[in-house]
């Protein structure tokens, strides 16, 4: 579950719990939301310390290769052509 599942289980567990007053027999709405909430913390702080954790790790720079053209004396660049 990555960054956006925690919180929508946060922001769902909050209207559970202050947003709703619904009455289900046998289950307890606003302990849900609450749970729900806890849950969605404890995913972002995993989320955010794992994220901290990875480096980024940089491609070796690609060496710069000059070309050199050299001329010839008898004013032929490089015998092509001739």
């Amino acid at each position: 579950m990555g960054l956006g599942g925690c919180i929508i289980l946060i922001a769902v567990g909050a209207i559970l719990t202050f947003a709703t007053d619904w009455d289900m027999e046998g289950v307890n709405l606003d302990l849900v939301g609450v749970i729900l909430m806890i849950v969605g913390l404890i995913g972002v702080t995993t989320f955010s310390s794992i994220a901290r954790r990875r480096r980024v790790v940089m491609p070796p720079a690609t060496p710069v290769v000059e070309e050199r053209h050299h001329h010839r004396r008898d004013g032929y660049s490089d015998g092509y052509g001739v």
